[in-house]
């Protein structure tokens, strides 16, 4: 009774900071608008609508359906709902390959934000190269992961700070860029009409749609958390609800202000690199302030990106060590260190983000690497989701089995056909997106990241078989009882 009583909860709005932490930031409707122009608000509105709503609450029913099954989280859902042992692993595991393309790009981004604090403009693609620029990311990743294993409070405080200031500066953006129109300023894309707003619906289109899908996905890395909550099943609800309406406000109010800084039909070609900074290096020009916005800004980048890291290089590391992997792993990959930590999860995370680096070290230069990085979770992404939908088509079609005080459309017919939607949808969109981006077709800059696309996911996905063999290994080599 009285652990019950000092037992520390996370709070719904804390939560729902960690998951936007995990979800969403200022630099997400950036990557869009450079491959999609001004009719990514198009794109966004439609993606609110018909994915993020959908997403966000079919995570919140099956976190409800799931409360005593959590720390596996997408891959302890999936292999509840299907009854399968074997479809858990592989959840788990293209769950965990999925989260290494971005921990990686967050690692990139953390150093983008560091430069621009100490040099104050873009200059780093000119001061270092992309091998040492991959040196200092995995640098980056090894510092984290020693530091989560001391720190035990440091994820909840940072993803607070980071989530909470990425929201301010965010809503800052908004209302100063309504100030500047109101006093004078311009608007740089023209035409701003109706009909730029409209898109085109070419091969070019389908293949960064993936990466919208990226941005506003991650919530499920949550479901770990779940158990740590007072009343989970009324207040992880709540959580997704916040989460939901800050991504759309995010996307939707956040594309509309870039486009009135930057010309959406001729943006710079390290927009995804740098944009964040442009933009408010932009807003303090206009508003007389100088670049003061810009290190104020790169300053709440750090801590943001520094928080998603640490979001990720935890909660990833626990979906391997949960009840899905008992079968198909070996015993010394579910070894925990005096700390609880699932040490050998960490370690396999460090070597497969180096071999993401070794080949992002083939690039030409650090705008391309980061690109390059960036892209890939537009293909990876999007798979991890259609085992999301199929845990809830599951349980839709068995919900007798499966009872929810949190039920998101109570008709039977209509939940199965929107979870079947956004499996699609996702599936669709993962197979596009294996196509490169911000590369001229046809060239030899295009059918390289083609190659490299295709190798990076056959290793990420494909390494999933090595365990279940050497897990077979070590059942056949241990000694008869």
């Amino acid at each position: 009774m009285e652990n019950e009583t000092n037992k520390s909860y996370i709070s719904w709005p804390v939560l729902a900071m960690i998951g936007f932490v995990t979800i969403i930031g200022f630099d997400d409707i950036l990557y869009p608008l450079q491959n999609q122009g001004l009719s990514v608000v198009f794109s966004w509105i439609f993606m609110v609508f018909f994915f993020v709503v959908p997403y966000e609450m079919s995570v919140a029913h099956l976190g409800s359906v799931f409360n005593g099954h959590q720390e596996g989280g997408l891959a302890s859902w999936v292999r509840h709902s299907t009854h399968s042992d074997a479809l858990g692993y592989w959840t788990a595991w293209m769950y965990w390959a999925a989260c290494l393309p971005y921990i990686v790009d967050v690692a990139n981004s953390t150093i983008v934000s560091y430069s621009w604090l100490l040099l104050g403009d873009n200059s780093l693609s000119s001061r270092m190269s992309s091998v040492w620029f991959g040196i200092w990311t995995f640098v980056i990743i090894l510092i984290f992961i020693l530091l989560e294993n001391f720190f035990k409070k440091s994820l909840q405080v940072m993803a607070t700070i980071g989530g909470v200031s990425m929201f301010v500066m965010t809503i800052l953006f908004v209302v100063m860029t309504a100030w500047t129109l109101l006093n004078g300023g311009h608007i740089a894309t023209q035409p701003f009409n109706l009909k730029a707003f409209i898109p085109k619906f070419t091969p070019g289109y389908f293949s960064t749609t993936g990466l919208l899908m990226f941005a506003v996905c991650g919530a499920e890395l949550v479901a770990p958390y779940l158990t740590r909550m007072k009343n989970p099943n009324r207040d992880f609800k709540k959580s997704m609800i916040l989460i939901a309406s800050m991504t759309a406000f995010l996307t939707v109010f956040g594309t509309f202000s870039l486009a009135i800084f930057f010309d959406a039909n001729n943006l710079p070609h390290d927009l995804k690199m740098n944009g964040s900074y442009y933009a408010f290096q932009l807003l303090g020009e206009r508003m007389g302030l100088g670049d003061t916005l810009m290190y104020v800004f790169a300053v709440v980048q750090a801590v943001y990106m520094m928080a998603q890291l640490a979001v990720f290089l935890d909660s990833t590391s626990w979906v391997l060590a949960a009840d899905t992997a008992a079968n198909f792993m070996p015993k010394w990959m579910l070894k925990r260190n005096r700390n609880g930590r699932p040490i050998h999860s960490y370690v396999l995370t460090t070597g497969l983000c180096l071999f993401l680096l070794l080949l992002s070290g083939t690039l030409p230069d650090i705008n391309a690497v980061f690109n390059w990085l960036l892209n890939l979770n537009g293909i990876v992404f999007p798979f991890k989701n259609c085992w999301l939908f199929l845990a809830f088509i599951c349980v839709r079609l068995h919900q007798e089995q499966f009872p929810s005080q949190f039920v998101y459309i109570k008709n039977q017919k209509g939940a199965i056909a929107m979870g079947t939607w956004c499996f699609v949808f996702s599936l669709i969109c993962a197979i596009m997106s294996f196509l490169p981006q911000d590369v001229t077709f046809g060239t030899g800059a295009w059918n390289h990241q083609l190659i490299l696309n295709f190798l990076s996911v056959g290793v990420l996905f494909g390494a999933g078989c090595l365990m279940p063999f050497l897990a077979w290994l070590e059942k056949r080599q241990a000694p008869e009882a």
